[in-house]
C-alpha cells in the first residue's frame, strides 16, 4: 500500500479528531462555566460553615458568662494548715473565713498480728467479720494463710482489707482493716474469725478497767454561779450541803458540787461515765409561809411517769418526759411586806447534771443520757466521745425542797465496749473530732460536708492551733472566661469583615495568623461583598458589647469598658486612627482587668446576665443576649442554615443541568466522530480507486 492502513477515526490520517476536539470545546463552554458556577457555590457553602463554626464558639463563651456555671461563681479555698485539713467550696458557698481546730481526725480499726510462720494453715470453718452494719461471712475450706488472704479481701470489697508483710524470710504478719472511719465501724470478729484473730495473737480478751472518781470532801469543789433560779433570801449552791460515804453522795437543796474527772486521756476522749441517781423531796428550806413555785404550778411539773415494757425477761424504760413549757416563774410570799425585798419562794428544777470543758464552758446532760429504772432511781450513761475537752463534771441541786442521792462516778475506758482489745494496733477506729468556731463536734467520716453550707472539709490530721480557712472568688478563671470571650467575639468580627469586604489589609491586619491561613483567607475576602444580614448582624453585635446594663439602682459596673474591654482599651498615646478601633475589634487592659474583679466580681458577673423583671430567669446582660442574637445565625433554620440550604439547592440544579449538558455533548460528539469516520472512509476509498488507476497507467506505458 502507498501509505499503508487508515483506520477511520484511530489512525487520524486527516486530523478529524483535532477537528472534532475543536468543534466540541465550543459545544463544551455552557457546561464549563456551570461546573464553574457549581465551584463558587461549594466555596460559598464552606465560607458560611466557617462563619457559622466562629459563631457557635463565640455563643459557647458567652453561655459560659452568664449561665449557672459561670465562672463568677467559682470558689479558691485555702487552709492555713493543709497538712490538717482543706477544703472544697460549692458555687453557692459565701466568702469569708472561719476557724477550725482538729482534735483528731476520724480512723478505722487496723489491727496487726503476731509473727506467724510463712507456711501457717488457716484451719477450716466459717469466718465473719463485721464493720458496722456491714458482715463479711464465708465457709473457708482450710488452707494456706496467703489464699486465706486472696478470699478475705474477694470478698471484703470496700469493707475489709487483708495484707500479709514479711517481716523477714520465713516470718510473716498478718494486717486485718476496716475501710470504714468511725467509732461505729469497728471492725468485729466473730464464729472461726475470732479463733482465729485471738490464734494469731491479733486480740485479746479486754482487761477490766474503770476508775471511780475520787469523791472525798477535798476532791469536791462548789461550782460557779451558773443557776437557772437565783433569788433573794435563798443561799446560793454550795459543796457545804453536800456529803459522801463510801461510793453514796447525797446533795442536799441548795447543794451542789464539781469533780475532776480521772486524767486517763484515752478514757476522756473515748470512755463512758456512768452513775446512778434518785430524788427525794425533803422538807424546804424557804418559809412555811411562801407560796412555791411547785405548788403554784403543779399542772405544769407533775409529768406522768414514763412507763416501761417487759419482753421475755428484758425490761426496756421510756426516758422522762420533758415539758415544751418555760420554766416557771418566781413568786412572792401571799403575805409578802408592803415595802422591802419580797421573801423568797421555794425553787423547782430538774436539771442537776453538767459536763465542763478546760475553757469553764458548761453543758447541761440531754434526756439521751438519763434512762429510767424500776426503783425510781436514774441511770447516766456520759460517752466521752460527745464531749472530748472534758475535765469535770458539775453537779447542782438548785430546787429547795429535794434532795439528790447519787452513786460515785465511774470512768470505763473504750475496752470495756467491746469485750475485746487489739494487741497491736496500728489505729483504731474513732470518730473525727473537730471545733467549728469554738463548737466542738463529732463526725464518723474525714470528709464532712454538713457543717458549713456548701462547704466540705477534708480532714487529714490534727491541728497544733485552730487553722483559719478561707473562701475567695475565683478571679481567675473568672479572667479567662472573659479574655477567651474577646478572643471568640474578635473572630467572629473579623470572619464576618473579610467576607464582606474586599479590603487586602484586613488580612494583613491579624497579625497572629499563619501564612497558610492568610492563603485560605485571601480566597474568602470578599466573597460575600454587599451581602447585608453580615453588615447588619456585626452592628447588631458592636451594639450589644458597648451597651449600658443597669441591672439594679445601687450598680456602679454598668458597661464592659469599665473592665477595661473596649475598641480602644489599650489607649492611642500617640493618637490618630487605629484601624482595629474602625474595625470593631476589642481590647483588654488586663491590669484594670485584674482591679475591677477584685473589687466587684459580683456586678461583674450581672453585667454578662440578670433577670430584669423578678422571675428568676435571666433575661438581660450582654452574655444573655449575644446568645440570642447569634442564635438567630446559628440554630436549625437560622440565617447561616437558610444561606447553605439555599446554596445546596442551586448546586443541585446546577449538577442536574450538568448531566443534561455532559449527555448531549457526549451525543454531540459520538455524532461528529461518526460523520468524520465516515468521511475519512470515503475518502480513503477514493485514494485507493486512485491509486489503482494510476498503477494501471503505469503499467500500459512500459508496453
Amino acid at each position: 500500500m502507498a501509505d499503508g492502513l487508515n483506520i477511520p477515526g484511530v489512525s487520524d490520517k486527516y486530523k478529524t479528531n483535532d477537528l472534532v476536539k475543536a468543534l466540541m470545546d465550543v459545544e463544551r463552554v455552557p457546561l464549563t462555566r456551570e461546573e464553574e458556577k457549581v465551584e463558587t457555590f461549594k466555596n460559598q457553602q464552606e465560607a458560611w460553615r466557617g462563619m457559622n463554626q466562629k459563631m457557635s464558639t463565640l455563643r459557647d463563651s458567652c453561655k459560659t458568662l452568664y449561665s449557672f456555671e459561670n465562672p463568677f461563681n467559682n470558689k479558691l479555698t485555702s487552709s492555713s494548715d493543709e497538712a490538717a485539713v482543706t477544703v472544697d467550696a460549692g458555687r453557692e458557698a459565701e466568702y469569708g473565713s472561719f476557724k477550725l481546730e482538729v482534735i483528731q481526725p476520724a480512723a478505722t480499726d487496723r489491727f496487726l498480728s503476731a509473727d506467724i510462720d510463712s507456711d501457717y494453715n488457716v484451719k477450716e470453718g466459717q469466718y465473719t467479720f463485721q464493720v458496722g452494719e456491714k458482715t463479711i461471712d464465708f465457709k473457708w475450706k482450710g488452707g494456706k494463710l496467703g489464699d486465706f488472704v486472696n478470699a478475705l479481701n474477694k470478698r471484703g470489697g470496700e469493707t475489709v482489707k487483708a495484707s500479709l508483710i514479711g517481716v523477714s524470710a520465713d516470718r510473716k504478719s498478718l494486717l486485718i482493716e476496716s475501710l470504714k472511719t468511725g467509732e461505729e465501724n469497728r471492725l468485729i470478729f466473730k464464729n472461726k474469725a475470732l479463733d482465729f484473730a485471738k490464734e494469731i495473737d491479733m486480740i485479746g480478751e479486754a482487761k477490766s478497767e474503770k476508775k471511780t472518781f475520787a469523791v472525798s470532801q477535798d476532791k469536791l469543789y462548789t461550782p460557779e454561779k451558773k443557776v437557772e433560779f437565783s433569788q433573794a433570801g435563798i443561799p446560793e449552791i454550795s459543796r457545804e450541803r453536800v456529803t459522801s460515804k463510801g461510793n453514796e453522795i447525797t446533795v442536799g437543796p441548795r447543794g451542789g458540787y464539781e469533780i475532776e474527772i480521772p486524767s486517763d486521756e484515752k478514757s476522756r476522749k473515748s470512755g463512758k461515765i456512768e452513775f446512778t441517781f434518785k430524788e427525794k423531796d425533803v422538807k424546804d428550806i424557804t418559809p412555811k409561809s411562801g407560796k412555791t413555785v411547785a405548788a403554784e404550778h403543779q399542772d405544769f411539773l407533775d409529768l406522768p411517769t414514763p412507763g416501761m415494757i417487759e419482753y421475755e425477761g428484758i425490761t426496756v424504760y421510756n426516758n422522762l418526759s420533758e415539758s415544751t413549757l418555760p420554766p416557771p416563774q418566781e413568786t412572792e410570799r401571799e403575805n409578802s411586806a408592803s415595802e422591802g425585798t419580797p421573801e423568797p419562794s421555794a425553787i423547782s428544777s430538774n436539771r442537776y447534771f453538767y459536763i465542763k470543758d478546760s475553757k469553764g464552758n458548761e453543758t447541761l446532760l440531754s434526756d439521751r443520757n438519763i434512762k429510767g429504772t424500776k426503783n425510781g432511781k436514774a441511770t447516766v450513761n456520759i460517752n466521752m466521745k460527745d464531749y472530748p475537752d472534758a475535765k469535770y463534771l458539775v453537779v447542782r441541786n438548785e430546787n429547795t425542797g429535794k434532795e439528790l442521792s447519787m452513786t460515785s462516778p465511774v470512768l470505763y475506758s473504750d475496752a470495756n465496749v467491746t469485750g475485746i482489745q487489739p494487741k497491736h494496733a496500728i489505729s483504731t477506729a474513732q470518730d473525727a473530732t473537730i471545733k467549728y468556731e469554738g463548737i466542738t463536734m463529732t463526725r464518723a467520716s474525714n470528709d464532712i460536708d454538713d457543717v458549713v453550707p456548701h462547704i466540705t472539709l477534708h480532714i487529714h490530721d490534727k491541728t497544733d492551733r485552730p487553722a483559719t480557712i478561707k473562701i475567695d472568688p475565683d478571679t481567675e478563671s473568672a479572667k479567662d472566661a472573659i479574655i477567651t470571650f474577646v478572643g471568640k467575639y474578635n473572630q467572629a468580627i473579623a470572619e464576618m469583615n473579610i467576607l464582606s469586604q474586599n479590603k487586602p489589609e484586613l488580612i494583613s491586619e491579624l497579625d497572629y495568623l499563619s501564612s497558610d491561613e492568610q492563603d485560605k483567607m485571601k480566597e474568602r475576602l470578599g466573597m460575600f461583598q454587599g451581602e447585608m444580614s453580615l453588615t447588619s448582624g456585626k452592628s447588631q453585635m458592636q451594639q450589644i458589647v458597648s451597651g449600658t446594663y443597669k441591672y439594679d439602682a445601687n450598680s456602679t459596673i454598668t458597661l464592659l469598658a469599665q473592665l477595661g474591654v473596649s475598641t480602644n482599651a489599650g489607649g492611642n498615646a500617640g493618637g490618630g486612627y487605629r484601624p482595629s478601633q474602625m474595625r470593631g475589634y476589642l481590647e483588654v487592659d488586663e491590669k484594670k482587668l485584674d482591679a475591677a474583679l477584685a473589687e466587684n466580681i459580683n456586678q461583674i458577673k450581672n453585667i454578662f446576665g440578670y433577670d430584669s423583671d423578678g422571675d428568676l430567669i435571666v433575661d438581660n446582660g450582654i452574655g444573655f443576649k449575644l446568645d440570642k442574637q447569634l442564635s438567630s445565625w446559628v440554630q436549625s433554620g437560622g440565617i447561616i442554615s437558610s444561606k447553605t440550604n439555599s446554596l445546596e439547592s442551586q448546586i443541585k440544579s446546577s449538577n442536574q443541568k450538568i448531566t443534561r449538558l455532559q449527555t448531549q455533548l457526549d451525543r454531540k460528539e459520538a455524532e461528529l466522530k461518526r460523520k468524520y469516520a465516515q468521511m475519512e472512509g470515503s475518502l480513503g476509498s477514493l485514494e485507493s480507486q486512485q491509486n489503482s488507476l494510476q498503477n494501471f497507467a503505469n503499467q500500459n506505458q512500459r508496453k
